[in-house]
């Protein structure tokens, strides 16, 4: 059996970039009356599960986010490995 590690990928867009999903969602919240949110922004995660044995993981897991996960232009991501 092999044993595994995890990263988990959190991808956001970078500040200045417009963010409708959250724009709609703070909209929302204020018609529900929760006024004490200013502002929303969205994004969303990955869990990758590694070989605990794998080479040059941390060069690996940057080329995944900046050629799969994550859009460098706009967005911007962090790793949390577990």
């Amino acid at each position: 059996m092999t044993n595994h590690k995890t990263a988990v990928v959190y991808v956001r867009l970078k500040d200045g970039v417009l963010d409708p999903q959250g724009v709609t969602i703070h909209k929302a919240l204020t018609q529900m009356g929760y006024d004490d949110f200013t502002s929303v922004r969205t994004g969303r995660f990955f869990e990758l599960e590694i070989k605990a044995d794998s080479e040059d993981i941390d060069r690996k897991i940057d080329e995944v986010c900046s050629k799969l996960l994550a859009n460098p232009v706009i967005e911007t991501y962090t790793v949390e490995k577990r």
